[in-house]
């Protein structure tokens, strides 16, 4: 199966050719398509999983277009950034959310009681738009931030040391070849 869809990516994937005449991309296309920004490095695959998870958690739509955007900047590898933004997708987004107002409510105490102050429910005659801008809203983009500070610099250092362990191997590997 993994052959099929490495096929498939091969033969739709667009070429660094067909990127160049593209009208679209022709004014800034000695930018985005320097070769530096698409080669896989020990320096830019971490930069652009650590990218890709900032755009994928935080910015709800046109997170491709923003992850190759910024990886410019940043000196990320554009492909790793774009595809590390799937993280985030129709079945990751709810759970994540919910996660990020938990962990906004225990960031910001909204869980704790203030001393002396009276300890109150929500009544019926609450506004239901004055929990969501006083409490739901603070707690979930506070949430976001933290998870994406988080995942990010997991992201980044999960993939440093893979791609160390990645290169070790295909070093063993050679010299277990020269060695016969």
């Amino acid at each position: 199966m993994w052959g099929r869809f490495h096929g498939w990516a091969r033969r739709n994937m667009p070429t660094r050719e067909s990127m160049e005449q593209s009208r679209w991309l022709r004014p800034v296309s000695h930018r985005v398509l320097a070769p530096e920004l698409w080669r896989f490095t020990r320096r830019s695959v971490p930069r652009g999983v650590a990218l890709g998870m900032v755009t994928g958690i935080m910015i709800p739509v046109g997170q491709i277009i923003a992850a190759a955007a910024l990886a410019l900047p940043f000196r990320a590898n554009v492909p790793v950034a774009s595809l590390t933004t799937f993280i985030t997708n129709p079945f990751t987004t709810p759970p994540l959310w919910v996660a990020a107002y938990w962990v906004g409510r225990k960031v910001l105490q909204l869980d704790a009681a203030v001393p002396g102050a009276p300890i109150t429910t929500h009544v019926a005659n609450d506004s239901w738009l004055s929990w969501l801008l006083a409490e739901a809203g603070p707690a979930t983009i506070t949430g976001l931030v933290t998870i994406t500070i988080v995942a990010a610099a997991l992201g980044y250092l999960l993939s440093a040391v893979g791609w160390r362990l990645w290169i070790a191997h295909k070093w063993r590997k050679r010299m277990a070849a020269r060695a016969r």
